[in-house]
């Protein structure tokens, strides 16, 4: 085999897993040569990656009109295997439109997207629940064998960020990427600012780094030299930012696997979706922590219950 096309237009964490997959590939096989499908929002996380050769723009809210001209050129295009790693109807559909011998797809495909694969890739042994970087790893096996994936995730991104400095000459154990955001209400946990005064006044030398998409103003009154506002920053700086070396506290959320990928602690807030499913990994990491809201409710999960988790997970 000496080229692939991976399609994973989506989500961000997702991405961060099968860039962990396709690295160690690479590094099994140097030779094959990488195509990757994924949309514009996402692009510039898989073009950081040294061994994706191409980046394919899937335009998604460009409309039916542009789909069908991905499709057309992907018709084109010859390739050695697909890989189907999101298993939706529309990622189906590229499949079937792209030329090639091998079309692998998930176990678990919806939508009807198992119809255009010639080839699935096996479940993870055992009874479940399987963590999501465990069934995209399987599709490393189509290439000559499983691969062992490795830490830290490599990308050439952008180092000249002028809060460099604030890292630069802090203590990573005690400096705190605190990212704000999710993909819903529901999976936010509502105490961020709470935790971060918490963090600044009681763990001697701290630091702390927020992060979100939404510029915001902090809630209450922060050292100037010890708290950085990063709120509103770009995907390239947020990229950047969760791979400083640091303790990083956030929702699940795609930031939060980028920072486990990159070998950082990570402290991962739960409510209703499953740590063993979607954790930072690998969940036995001693750098890893998953705190889950009782009764899957984050408003009832306390600053007092993260701090002290916190504080255990710095400590190792």
């Amino acid at each position: 085999m000496k080229s692939l096309l991976v399609i994973k237009p989506s989500s961000l964490g997702d991405i961060v897993h099968g860039l962990q997959v396709l690295q160690a590939v690479a590094r099994a096989r140097p030779e094959l040569r990488i195509s990757w499908i994924v949309r514009e929002r996402f692009a510039g996380l898989v073009a950081a990656a040294p061994f994706v050769q191409e980046t394919i723009i899937f335009r998604r809210r460009a409309g039916w009109g542009s789909f069908v001209r991905l499709l057309r050129e992907l018709r084109r295009r010859q390739f050695d295997a697909v890989w189907d790693m999101q298993g939706l109807l529309r990622t189906g559909l590229m499949t079937a439109a792209a030329r090639a011998p091998e079309k692998w797809g998930r176990p678990d495909a919806r939508e009807g997207a198992g119809l255009f694969y010639n080839r699935r890739v096996e479940m993870p042994g055992g009874a479940g629940p399987h963590h999501a970087m465990e069934i995209l790893a399987a599709f490393a096996a189509t290439v000559g064998g499983p691969v062992q994936v490795e830490w830290p995730l490599v990308l050439r991104v952008r180092d000249d960020w002028p809060w460099k400095e604030f890292f630069a000459s802090a203590e990573p154990a005690r400096t705190y990427v605190v990212f704000t955001d999710s993909r819903g209400p529901e999976k936010t946990w509502p105490h961020f600012q709470a935790l971060m005064q918490r963090i600044l006044h009681e763990v001697p030398r701290s630091r702390v780094a927020w992060c979100a998409g939404a510029a915001a103003e902090p809630s209450f009154a922060a050292p100037a030299d010890r708290f950085l506002n990063l709120t509103g920053c770009p995907l390239d700086e947020m990229i950047a930012l969760v791979r400083q070396p640091s303790v990083f506290v956030g929702n699940d959320t795609g930031p939060m696997h980028l920072a486990a990928a990159s070998g950082n602690r990570v402290l991962a807030i739960f409510g209703p979706t499953s740590p063993e499913r979607f954790g930072p990994y690998p969940p036995e990491s001693p750098r890893h922590r998953a705190v889950t809201a009782p009764g899957g409710r984050l408003a009832d999960l306390a600053p007092d219950a993260l701090l002290a988790a916190l504080q255990e997970l710095s400590g190792r």
